[in-house]
């Protein structure tokens, strides 16, 4: 303990006692790693159980010496985002699920709810789950999502305006403009909205971003990589329900592509694998509110390991890889991380 000197009552004058911010004042060690580590045996369950012993961190393939573990809950601070851009048959199911959503928020958690399609807004600022959650979520039933049906092609109501014979009135000679109508859907646009957001909030919390969405995105002002590099620098995971498209098995394939011009037929996973996160892709109903609970419960029930890194200061990415010592096991844990100072 410091030595504490001690003088008659009213002899400082009282610009110069200290306030208790000065009190609480601490410095936060920057070249501290926090890694929340995510376990499962081959069926899909949580793994309990295990010790620091069990667990290697390597940081640009050099072993790191563990100075912090614990398997303790942690309360969470979560961005909530609602995909309105999907049709509305999908953005229907999901409102029948919103009591589930709410439920799945422990008392301790804060949570603010974002919605996008075009465009980003956000509906409610971080707060503690309860009713007020469930008053905001029982507004958004009210939500619509873009009208069913294929796109119109051709005829009077087409894209290519008005034809005489298959050729434009407007632009002789021109040949019709045949293809579909782009489904602008902000999805990066919204992820970095809330992860600023979430980069404010208190660091003893477990920040996530958890959306609910097919996971298409085009038309965004921001680029994947940008955001990622916000998420990772903020110490934020991204979890996800998907659904629609991306609940389907073979639709799941084409994940990993990027058509020119139309943006990500799904980039909800990269996102999920580069933070630590996961998707849990569902089309019923029943199975939708199910995974709330699991996403959240997987979240708040990390392993969470903590070094000190011995790299030298920078901006530049560091690669993260988490190993355990036991064989059959799943580990989900980010990719890296960008040493960038902390949100003020």
């Amino acid at each position: 303990m410091p030595r504490v000197n001690t003088v008659p009552p009213g002899s400082v004058p009282r610009d110069q006692m200290n306030t208790r911010e000065d009190l609480y004042t601490y410095r936060a060690v920057v070249n501290f790693v926090m890694v929340p580590v995510t376990v499962k045996d081959g069926s899909g369950h949580m793994v309990d159980g295990l010790l620091p012993n069990d667990f290697s961190v390597f940081e640009d393939g050099k072993k790191q010496e563990l100075k912090f573990f614990t398997s303790d809950p942690f309360p969470l601070s979560a961005a909530i985002i609602l995909d309105t851009g999907m049709p509305d048959t999908a953005v229907q199911k999901i409102n029948q699920t919103y009591s589930s959503l709410s439920g799945a928020f422990s008392p301790y958690d804060e949570v603010s709810l974002y919605t996008y399609s075009s465009t980003v807004s956000q509906v409610s600022d971080f707060s503690s789950t309860g009713q007020k959650l469930t008053s905001v979520l029982n507004q958004m039933k009210l939500e619509r999502g873009r009208n069913n049906g294929a796109p119109v092609m051709n005829g009077p109501l087409g894209p290519q305006g008005p034809t005489v014979n298959g050729i434009p009135v407007e632009r002789p000679g021109a040949q019709p403009n045949i293809a579909p109508p782009k489904d602008v859907r902000v999805l990066n646009d919204a992820i970095l909205r809330a992860a600023l957001d979430l980069g404010k909030r208190d660091r003893a919390r477990r920040k996530i971003i958890f959306i609910i969405s097919d996971g298409r995105e085009y038309g965004s002002r921001v680029s994947y990589s940008d955001v990622l590099k916000v998420l990772l620098s903020r110490e934020i995971s991204v979890y996800a329900i998907g659904v629609e498209g991306a609940a389907i098995p073979v639709y799941n394939k084409l994940e990993k592509f990027r058509l020119p011009h139309y943006g990500y037929t799904n980039i909800l996973p990269k996102y999920t694998a580069a933070t630590g996160g996961e998707v849990f892709t569902e089309l019923t109903r029943d199975n939708i509110e199910v995974a709330y609970a699991r996403a959240t419960g997987d979240a708040r029930n990390q392993y969470t390991l903590g070094y000190t890194t011995r790299a030298t200061p920078s901006s530049a990415y560091r690669d993260i890889e988490v190993r355990v010592g036991r064989p059959g096991l799943k580990i989900s844990a980010k990719s890296g991380y960008y040493p960038l100072p902390t949100a003020k």
